[in-house]
């Protein structure tokens, strides 16, 4: 049994961690083989953080192991504990290095007309940029391998600011033979019956799919692609259709591909994305200026 229940501020997060590979694995052997450490030792571990937290969390069967009603509620803050640690983490590092900044960016947008007067403002800082896919804003945001953002939502903008720089049109990308290319516009009616490309993500799906229409039926389904290139090459050889954003066009499409613009819809946003409360003076100034030179095409 465990022992008399300890503060909370003495549980040791190593032992959070480990305890959530076990509950992630339902197995004490292969949890063991993915923290890269000795089962006996694991055991004893969560042995510690039961007698930390002063309950139960984790029962052995003979079918593996599985979580106790304690464990099942400890799981759900024992993770919001761990990110939230993470964040502050994160944050104090980057306050811990005032001269310097990344500047994440996704896709085709550009971020060199805020990040020249960054430069001329700050001509001492280290000002540098990072390429990210458009799944990736808030993982490096939140690991700390960018301190600002410039992305397209939706993505999770949980624990971000958020900061709308510009809207833009949406386009539809046919290939240079479909019945559609070469038109002055088209709307949704238009593609009633065009399967269109899905992607992991749902909120991406319902947004660049337009899913559900606007009258509630849902959008035809497409093949299902993890890349955004797999979705082009699909497009180029004239399989299917893709709503993007008007600013692919920004530096041509490929050859084979033409954009027409879709009337009667939302347009998408560009956002600036920061840590919340991020109050570094690169990061602020950044924003200043992006807000001021970063306006779409």
């Amino acid at each position: 049994m465990p022992e008399p229940f300890t503060p909370v501020t003495d549980v040791d997060l190593r032992l959070v961690r480990y305890f959530l590979a076990v509950a992630e694995h339902r197995h004490f052997g292969r949890a063991a083989a993915a923290l890269r450490v000795g089962q006996p030792s694991l055991s004893r571990q969560i042995r510690r953080l039961e007698t930390q937290v002063g309950a139960r969390l984790l029962d052995r069967t003979t079918r593996g192991t599985r979580l106790t009603e304690a464990g099942e509620v400890f799981r759900d803050q024992a993770e919001v504990l761990l990110r939230s640690a993470e964040r502050a983490v994160v944050s104090a590092r980057s306050a811990g290095r005032p001269g310097g900044i990344t500047v994440g960016y996704t896709a085709d947008l550009v971020v060199t007309p805020a990040l020249r007067p960054l430069r001329r403002r700050h001509p001492q800082a280290r000002v540098r940029t990072l390429h990210l896919g458009s799944d990736d804003p808030a993982a490096a945001l939140l690991r700390g391998r960018a301190d600002a953002v410039v992305a397209r939502l939706p993505f999770g903008t949980d624990h971000l600011d958020v900061t709308p720089l510009y809207d833009e049109p949406r386009v539809l990308v046919t290939s240079v033979d479909h019945r559609l290319a070469g038109r002055e516009s088209v709307t949704l009616d238009d593609i009633a019956d065009e399967a269109l490309p899905r992607m992991p993500d749902e909120a991406w799906n319902a947004f660049w799919r337009i899913d559900p229409r606007p009258d509630g039926t849902r959008a035809p389904d497409g093949p299902l692609v993890e890349a955004i290139e797999d979705k082009i090459e699909l497009v180029a050889g004239n399989e299917t259709v893709a709503i993007a954003p008007a600013g692919v066009c920004r530096f041509g499409l490929r050859p084979g591909l033409t954009a027409v613009p879709l009337s009667g819809v939302a347009p998408g946003h560009v956002v600036l994305v920061t840590r919340a409360g991020e109050r570094g003076r690169l990061v602020v100034s950044f924003r200043e200026l992006a807000l001021r030179h970063l306006t779409g095409c």
